[in-house]
């Protein structure tokens, strides 16, 4: 019996002092804000498959609209079945169809291949009187002499252009032709005259030869988002230049059913030419 009386006394002192006791507060941690874990991807692009698969027809997509908005805020690329160009700007990704008229992607849209970073200016400068593509990739590459040749750079242009020449494609069906065969048919190429936009722009370093596009590669898309494409040539009249210098660079390998199966180590330089410049 004094033991129950003592084990009884004990519990009505335990729920005393719990009754008593200062409600618990929360522990606090210092978790990582999704602003540091953005600016810790600053640094990096990041692409989608290769190039290099995309030319030789693997045009099925591995990542998701949604997906890619995880990766970067600004970037260029394609969608399934090379269903039009990519173009992100400011985190929203957009399609430029093959008609020229932009539409924004569905989060649920896959991409075969892309490049994308989180746009974090370094550089900004004005720059006027450029009136064609070769100017502008001269005054770049001079610039990339500067910054260093061995680097990843995403740029933006914003401003007005006297002319905008630019192109899209139309869908592909399976089995897919080589991209250099699809453009020979189904490319569709448009001016547009005296408009405001951006181009977004990415360069990829010569080491990159068997991974990209080595040089500049340029999509447009209009300041209304009505207009847009892969750009072929360009007459700038003012314009202000921001230069995001990127040393990080990752890949994502495909999961496709082609992709296994390719053979990359071919020489295909002179396609990716043809794409690339309409050459």
């Amino acid at each position: 019996m004094k033991k129950l009386l003592l084990c009884t006394a004990m519990l009505l002192a335990l729920s005393g002092c719990a009754a008593s006791a200062p409600e618990a507060q929360p522990e606090v941690k210092n978790e990582p804000q999704p602003q540091a874990a953005a600016s810790a991807d600053k640094e990096t692009i990041f692409q989608v498959s290769l190039l290099q698969g995309l030319t030789l027809g693997d045009y099925y997509g591995s990542v998701s609209v949604k997906e890619l908005k995880e990766k970067g805020d600004t970037g260029i690329g394609t969608f399934e079945g090379v269903n039009g160009e990519l173009i992100m700007l400011d985190g929203e990704v957009y399609r430029a169809k093959s008609d020229g008229s932009v539409e924004v992607a569905p989060d649920d849209e896959t991409i075969p291949f892309s490049n994308v970073t989180f746009f974090d200016a370094d550089t900004t400068e004005e720059i006027s009187g450029i009136s064609n593509i070769n100017d502008l990739k001269e005054y770049l590459n001079g610039k990339v002499e500067e910054f260093g040749k061995n680097r990843f750079y995403m740029i933006r242009i914003d401003g007005s252009f006297k002319k905008v020449s630019a192109r899209s494609e139309l869908k592909q069906e399976e089995p897919y032709k080589t991209l250099a065969d699809a453009l020979s048919t189904d490319q569709r190429e448009f001016d547009f005259d005296e408009t405001t936009g951006t181009v977004v722009g990415l360069y990829c370093p010569e080491y990159m030869n068997d991974l990209n596009a080595v040089g500049w590669h340029f999509h447009f898309v209009s300041e209304d988002k009505q207009n847009g494409g892969h750009v072929l040539d360009l007459d700038i009249d003012n314009a202000e230049l921001k230069w995001d210098n990127t040393d990080g660079f990752n890949m994502l390998l495909p999961e496709t059913k082609m992709f296994p199966e390719l053979d990359l180590t071919q020489d295909q330089s002179a396609d990716i030419k043809k794409v690339e410049t309409n050459e």
